[in-house]
């Protein structure tokens, strides 16, 4: 074979010892988010056509999210949904020139998208409740 090459490679791999930046943070949520709210859109509009469908439908759908942990989960998509929506207008706004492009400014818009999005999850929680 051929010769040996030493590796530079770093050895501890253990995730819960690597801290993330805020925008890392941020990025990985955002994403999380966008799938989550995916894959609610198909329960959504589910229930929607249950709903639709007939009196007894209706009747159907409206028992489902009569259900503690139905809210529960409706109160999750819209919270994903909030924050999916607050971090794509923060992505805009740096596309447009709105916010600045360094570190100091996307720490300070991840933090503050973290803030808007905890207050719309609590305004779901009383619209759901």
């Amino acid at each position: 074979m051929g010769k040996s090459v030493k590796k530079q490679r770093p050895v501890n791999l253990d995730l819960q010892t690597v801290q993330f930046p805020v925008t890392a943070i941020a990025s990985i949520l955002h994403r999380v988010s966008g799938v989550i709210t995916f894959v609610a859109v198909g329960i959504l509009l589910w229930l929607l056509g249950h709903s639709l469908a007939s009196e007894e439908g209706f009747l159907y759908a409206a028992a489902i999210l009569d259900s503690v942990i139905v809210k529960f989960i409706l109160w999750g998509i819209l919270t994903s949904l909030a924050y999916h929506i607050v971090g794509g207008l923060r992505h805009l706004m740096m596309d447009f020139g709105f916010l600045e492009e360094d570190l100091a400014s996307g720490n300070r818009s991840a933090r503050l998208s973290f803030i808007i999005t905890v207050v719309l999850s609590l305004l779901a929680g009383v619209l759901v409740w």
